[in-house]
């Protein structure tokens, strides 16, 4: 048991193009169910159809995990269900490794995607009754309950968005255990990247057009974050004597600069669509919200990228 431990923190890694994505859809799934969370406890009324579409993009992204994850280990994409249950002939049971960080994150995102999965149905209980005549005004979640519920899938969310960067903290590999911020770093990533996915998706929701400029502002704080800690990161893995290894990735890092500077840019201005604005104004707004919000995504997935093979 304990050299299997041991064997995780010393190996090299032989990750693929898997990872990646993996790393980029979790901090995706986690940050948009968080914002969704907030938009709903603390945001105005009308925020309710952008959160709506938060708990649909986490649900969406939520599924793309577990295949990455297991084609990138080299099994098949519905063997993902081996790290949960022990598949060894007289030794049937769950299995939970609490020593393993990957049987960890496996179990955390088996949890997180029950809470997932019912928000996104709850989400759209609600959108079906919104279209409907008798319009139901309850909600399936609604309450002290269901406040609660969603407080705890947005903690697990967070705890989702963060993990990725910790795990390569805690392995045993230059750039990656030479500094102790990649899992602040990608929990700022994955919110910026999940403020701009719910925002392009609010091209695709009228009623979900008065968050759009609270999404952009709530993107460039977290870019402000993201910057903060990039700039940490940097100079710890200075210091550490591995700096070169992660600039030969400099054409990824200006993508990801690219990204932190449009979501500064958007952030600044005023994006929220009024109902009393002009055609042209919606227009203008909406084809801004859209190279922002791609170049944003662009930016997560460089950054992390960058991150990812600078020690492969």
């Amino acid at each position: 048991m304990y050299l299997a431990a041991a064997e995780h923190f010393v190996r090299a890694p032989q990750w693929e193009w898997y990872i990646l994505g993996y790393f980029f859809f979790a901090g995706l799934t986690g940050g948009c169910y968080a914002l969704a969370t907030l938009l709903r406890l603390v945001g105005d009324p009308r925020d309710e159809a952008a959160a709506r579409l938060g708990f649909y993009a986490s649900f969406a992204t939520l599924i793309a995990c577990p295949l990455l994850l297991t084609l990138d280990l080299g099994a098949s994409w519905w063997k993902f269900w081996h790290m949960i249950i022990n598949v060894t002939p007289g030794e049937g049971g769950l299995s939970f490794k609490y020593w393993s960080p990957m049987s960890v994150g496996a179990w955390a995102l088996l949890v997180f995607g029950l809470f997932a999965t019912v928000s996104a149905i709850e989400a759209f209980v609600l959108d079906r009754r919104d279209r409907s005549v008798a319009g139901d005004p309850s909600r399936p979640l609604g309450g002290i309950l269901g406040r609660a519920f969603n407080l705890v899938g947005g903690v697990l969310g967070l705890f989702i968005a963060s993990y990725t960067g910790v795990l390569l903290s805690v392995s045993n590999q230059p750039v990656w255990s030479d500094t102790w911020v990649l899992g602040g770093l990608f929990v700022a990533s994955g919110l910026s990247g999940s403020a701009a996915l719910m925002a392009l998706m609010t091209r695709y929701r009228p009623q979900a057009a008065f968050t759009l400029g609270r999404l952009h502002q709530a993107d460039g704080y977290f870019s402000v974050l993201e910057l903060v800690l990039l700039v940490a990161f940097f100079i710890t893995i200075i210091a550490a004597g591995t700096a070169s290894r992660t600039l030969v990735w400099l054409p990824l890092w200006v993508l990801a600069l690219v990204g932190i500077a449009s979501s500064l840019v958007a952030g600044r201005g005023e994006m929220r669509i009024r109902r009393a604005a002009g055609e042209a104004v919606v227009a203008r707004a909406g084809t801004s919200a859209l190279v922002v919000s791609l170049l944003v995504l662009l930016g997560v997935l460089a950054m992390r990228a960058a991150v990812i093979f600078s020690a492969q």
